[in-house]
């Protein structure tokens, strides 16, 4: 009823118990159990067939989960037989280093079943009792293997001498090396079945830049499994697909960014700076971030710098891990791919050298190491984890640091840049139709920092900068956090969510800090401070006269912010790709991050309003959001109906003294789309006015949102736009 083609889900294969998103799969070989196994998956192929509906898979290739190491058989086996495992190589081990090191739970979030307690090393719930000062059993590693079976294996505290990759810093999260072909069919067999027999029709790879070689992986997978293939690749801005990847597009970070970074004011910057800087926030992300990367290459991935080090010959050790460090922090993208990406690798190389120039000689090696032999290790396993510096460093950390004006720190985006011009936006709009029509857009996910709606709104803030700032001075020195940059972000929470409980805003917060790892952290917690966080929404909720200053300019932002939240909406649907719906934002969804994110839907009250919105209904735009329901369903609906409607791209400029407010484009011939930007601006500037919008030539139009007939070939956007801020105009056939 909705219009959807497809059912996009999250992984399917067996994952660890208790998973509440499927992304830790334990074993390849069968369909989640706790998810309804084989039976349930049949059954779901077979109602979407009768629906005529396809489905889009989410696969994880580059990791497994060791949690619970006996659900997952491959790690099980290694546990028991070390080296000598038949899937010794099925996991991105350094065996070179000696045994697997396993990391005690206590000083990170660890393997599950591997901590200390009362003096004893519990080890898969065997107790064994430790050396007297020492964290090793006293009857050591040939106790353990001679009561337990447990070969090649040993422990320590922290993660510094781990030896098997991870999921970026999650121990609980082992690679796996779909590199060889005998892990890659092990991997992908019962998917590919589902492929081969017309159960599955897209796939999406969850983390491709963690794999060895992402483009020979591609290409295998493609050849594989045929159908609809996207990536969950972060493009920087202005970055590009690599051309030899056989694949449709992304999963459309970078359309999220283009998108709402249209509806961003760039006037408001300025006083945004104004203020972080007059609490104490920093406002250089460039120093913020490089901050942030050094963080996580000096702790969390200390690891896996030490690993690459490891591979340069004749270079003192500490030099060599500085120099490598040096490089990641550096990167300008997630990730280059040598050979064709040299360009980055020279860039962060250059980067690098200038900051630490006492370093040249592990420069010139690591360089001339890359550069003799681009699929090496060495320049391997730079590019897994330069990608992994980048996530850790600036989406995990910098964007929680960095608050400014929190709309724009989103995965993919660019905070240091406020807004994205009209004129980059249609170039940007233009190159996606042009180089991947097919590549997946969206403006929420579930690794979206927060809901589009809640950016929507945060937008508007952008054109009274005056007025946000003042209250947050105002409301800071009433019951401001004892942290700038956690402090700025929870004004910024609180109106971008409002109505928002206690409960819902205490976890995001305490979240938000251990991410900016600034008085607080996962691994290193202040209990005081969070404390101190974690009383902070109930102390503003319970201030009467606070609480109705916040209603106040959420009343004042809640309009424009509806106006804005449709805007981005319909020219996610309408404009070139293929655009992703997140579950719940059909309507208005005011969601922060994982794991606010999964709340439940209801679909039941969906399923009544798309209903009603069939029999002819033309929503109010109001709070219970069936005005963004209405866009959604015509949008996809006429592209079920009428594809032949969504090809090209060309902007259409409006003329007239709000010409700046409206954002339109035309796809083929036959279609247009029109939505409103900067809406607080323009009220005071006195409204459209006598602005007008030319149409493509040719005869007359219908609003397919209102079902209004637009004659004029220049019909006044006062008119046109007279009962939403957004208008579908389909020419219609004589």
């Amino acid at each position: 009823q909705l219009g959807v083609g497809a059912l996009y889900a999250s992984p399917m294969l067996a994952a660890a118990p208790g998973s509440t998103h499927g992304y830790d799969v334990v074993d390849h070989s069968r369909a989640c159990p706790e998810r309804g196994g084989e039976r349930g998956r049949r059954v779901l192929a077979a109602r979407l067939r009768e629906l005529d509906l396809g489905l889009v898979v989410d696969i994880v290739p580059n990791h497994m989960s060791v949690a619970v190491p006996s659900a997952n058989p491959w790690w099980w086996d290694v546990l028991r037989h070390g080296q000598e495992s038949r899937y010794a190589k099925h996991f991105d081990v350094d065996w070179s280093a000696g045994p697997l090191l396993l990391p005690v739970l206590g000083d990170d979030d660890g393997v599950a079943d591997l901590k200390i307690d009362d003096g004893c090393l519990v080890y898969y719930e065997h107790r064994f009792p430790l050396a007297p000062g020492t964290d090793r059993p006293a009857g050591g590693a040939r106790e353990i293997h001679e009561r337990q079976h447990y070969r090649l294996v040993s422990w320590r505290r922290g993660n510094a001498d781990l030896t098997y990759r991870r999921f970026f810093d999650i121990t609980s999260l082992a690679a796996i090396r779909v590199e060889d072909p005998e892990v890659f069919a092990a991997a992908h067999a019962e998917l590919l079945r589902w492929a081969a027999d017309g159960d599955v029709t897209g796939l999406r790879v969850d983390h491709p830049d963690g794999l060895t070689d992402p483009g020979e992986y591609l290409r295998g997978l493609r050849a594989a499994s045929g159908g609809w293939l996207v990536v969950e690749k972060i493009l920087a801005p202005g970055e590009a697909l690599p051309a030899s990847w056989p694949v449709d597009g992304t999963t459309g970070y970078d359309s999220l960014r283009e998108i709402c970074g249209v509806f961003v004011d760039p006037a408001g910057g300025p006083a945004f700076t104004e203020l972080a800087e007059s609490l104490g926030v920093a406002t250089d992300f460039a120093a913020v971030q490089e901050e942030c990367r050094r963080l996580v290459t000096d702790t969390i991935l200390v690891a896996e710098k030490r690993r690459i080090a490891a591979l340069l010959p004749g270079v003192p050790r500490a030099a060599a891990e500085d120099a490598v460090a040096e490089v990641m922090i550096a990167y300008p993208v997630y990730r280059s791919y040598l050979p064709a990406g040299r360009a980055s690798w020279q860039a962060a190389l250059g980067r690098a050298r200038d900051r630490r120039p006492e370093l040249a000689a592990a420069f010139d090696a690591l360089d001339t190491g890359v550069r003799s032999n681009p699929e090496g290790e060495l320049a391997q396993r730079i590019q897994q984890t330069s990608g992994m510096v980048v996530a850790k460093g600036t989406e995990d950390t910098a964007f929680y640091r960095y608050t400014r004006f929190v709309a724009l720190n989103e995965v993919g985006g660019e905070p240091a840049a406020f807004g994205v011009s009209p004129a980059e936006f249609h170039a940007a709009s233009a190159a996606r139709e042009a180089a991947t029509p097919r590549g997946m857009t969206t403006l929420s996910t579930h690794d979206t920092k927060r809901s589009e709606d809640v950016r929507a709104r945060l937008s508007v803030l952008a054109e009274l900068p005056t007025e946000f700032a003042g209250s947050v001075r105002r409301w800071t020195d009433r019951c401001g956090i004892p942290e700038p940059s956690l402090n700025l972000l929870a004004w910024q929470t609180l109106l971008g969510a409002w109505p928002i409980d206690a409960t819902r805003l205490r976890e995001y917060l305490l979240k938000a800090a251990r991410e900016a790892k600034v008085r607080t952290s996962w691994v290193d917690g202040d209990a005081e401070f969070e404390s101190a966080v974690a009383a902070w929404p109930e102390r503003v909720l319970a201030d009467a006269e606070l609480a109705a200053e916040v209603a106040t300019i959420v009343e004042r932002i809640r309009l424009p912010g509806w106006s804005t939240a449709l805007g981005q909406k319909l020219v996610q649907l309408a404009g070139p790709g293929v655009p992703d719906v997140y579950q719940g934002t059909e309507l208005w969804d005011l969601s922060l991050v994982d794991p606010d994110n999964r709340r439940q839907v209801d679909f039941s009250a969906r399923r009544n309003l798309v209903g009603r919105i069939a029999s002819g209904w033309l929503p109010e735009v109001d709070d219970d959001g069936a005005a963004k329901l209405l866009v959604v369903q015509r949008v996809l609906r006429l592209r079920r109906e009428r594809p032949d409607l969504f090809v090209g791209y060309r902007p259409l400029p409006a003329d007239g003294p709000a010409a700046e407010h409206a954002l339109a484009f035309a796809r083929s011939a036959d279609l247009v789309a029109v939505a409103t930007r900067l809406p607080v601006r323009l009220a005071a500037s006195g409204g459209w006015r006598d602005t007008v919008l030319p149409l493509p030539a040719g005869q007359g139009w219908t609003d397919l949102l209102t079902g209004k007939e637009i004659d004029s070939p220049n019909p006044a956007l006062a008119e046109l736009l007279d009962r939403y801020p957004v208008a579908l105009l389909v020419r219609r056939t004589a």
